[in-house]
């Protein structure tokens, strides 16, 4: 038998001319080059894949996230409670893609060898995924606050609260990340090739308190928004700008959602499979056995973070009022200001009064 990524020996010894040797030197060689052929064309297919994320989805992503922080800093003392949420979750967002640029021409999984490199990515990974989703579910339960119970939460919402909450939510983040990777790293501190996030456990607590869970609680929540909308429309409406930031917040889930879902199915299979019998830490990662569908599930992942700033940009009216006056303010070129006011018009026809008074009313 020979290991896992061995190349049997091709060469016949001398004297050893009989038919059977000669019959099995020939499917040995195809074979090998059909491996060799797989092996190239999946290295084809990611650096396809990682190129089309470099050249249309990084920009996007590391500009949007900044651009959302910048923005809405700028006008800190007009940001309501949704927005100090989104500014948040561009944070959490801006961190991962830039960590992305590593890991999206990781084609060899060279990487995940290296232990100090695979935790240092892995922690960063792990730290995005739980404060965006720890953060969309709370946005969620806010959300929910904000319609069913407005007149008798209404003393709760408001921006310290939001700001705590905001901070909880950090630390809940960085401790569900921190607790677990110091817990495994006493464990397994000698092996070699050892990965933090190849650990059964920590990928089990990853998929559950990650994935899981969150969205259990976020579907519950929309299904009792769902009452109280249709209960709304029935007796007096609802507000519009409610609506609108109701429907920011379940847009961004769903990308979420349709995004990570890829991610956890393919850690959930692995989880599910025994390992094989003798196989090393090396060889336990789902990333080492399944090269381009791991790729492909955290392209996927990071793509969250670059779509994240669109949904925000189209569907945020306060954001694209609030851009219109920052590059208005920002753009020193009369005719360059000229340009930038008249494409934002085009988009959002509303007048800089308007967008005064909608700053000042709270979601």
């Amino acid at each position: 038998a020979v290991p896992p990524g061995a190349r049997p020996s091709m060469e016949t010894p001398p004297g050893a001319s009989n038919g059977s040797s000669s019959g099995l030197g020939l499917p040995r060689t195809l074979a090998n080059s059909s491996a060799a052929l797989s092996e190239q064309q999946q290295r084809a297919v990611g650096l396809f894949l990682s190129c089309l994320y470099t050249i249309f989805l990084f920009p996007i992503g590391f500009a949007g996230n900044l651009l959302i922080l910048a923005v809405n800093i700028r006008f800190r003392e007009k940001m309501t409670i949704p927005d100090l949420y989104f500014t948040n979750l561009a944070a959490a967002d801006l961190v991962l893609v830039a960590d992305s640029l590593i890991e999206v021409f990781n084609l060899d999984e060279q990487y995940y060898d290296i232990t100090a490199l695979c935790t240092f990515m892995s922690l960063f990974l792990q730290v995005n995924m739980y404060s965006s989703v720890f953060f969309l579910t709370w946005m969620s339960f806010d959300r929910y606050l904000a319609l069913a119970k407005a007149t008798r939460c209404g003393p709760f919402r408001t921006k310290p609260r939001a700001r705590l909450s905001c901070g909880l939510i950090w630390m809940a983040s960085v401790s569900a990340t921190l607790v677990p990777f110091t817990a495994v790293h006493l464990q397994h501190s000698e092996d070699v090739c050892f990965c933090f996030a190849d650990v059964r456990e920590v990928q089990w607590l990853e998929v559950t308190l990650g994935f899981v869970v969150p969205f259990a609680i976020i579907g519950l929540c929309y299904s009792l928004i769902v009452r109280v909308l249709v209960t709304a429309h029935r007796h007096h409406g609802l507000r519009p700008r409610r609506q609108k930031a109701l429907r920011m917040i379940l847009a961004v889930v769903l990308v979420f959602f349709v995004c990570w879902l890829p991610e956890n199915v393919f850690i959930s299979v692995h989880l599910l499979q025994r390992a094989p019998p003798g196989a090393g830490p090396c060889q336990r990662s789902p990333r080492h056995a399944h090269p381009l569908a791991g790729h492909v599930v955290n392209l996927a992942a990071f793509s969250n973070s670059c779509l994240n700033p669109l949904v925000y940009s189209f569907l945020g009216e306060t954001f694209r009022d609030k851009l219109r006056l920052y590059l208005e303010q920002k753009t020193s070129l009369s005719a360059l200001n000229r340009f930038c006011h008249a494409a934002l018009k085009a988009a959002v026809p509303d007048s800089t009064e308007q967008a005064e008074v909608k700053f000042s009313s709270a979601v």
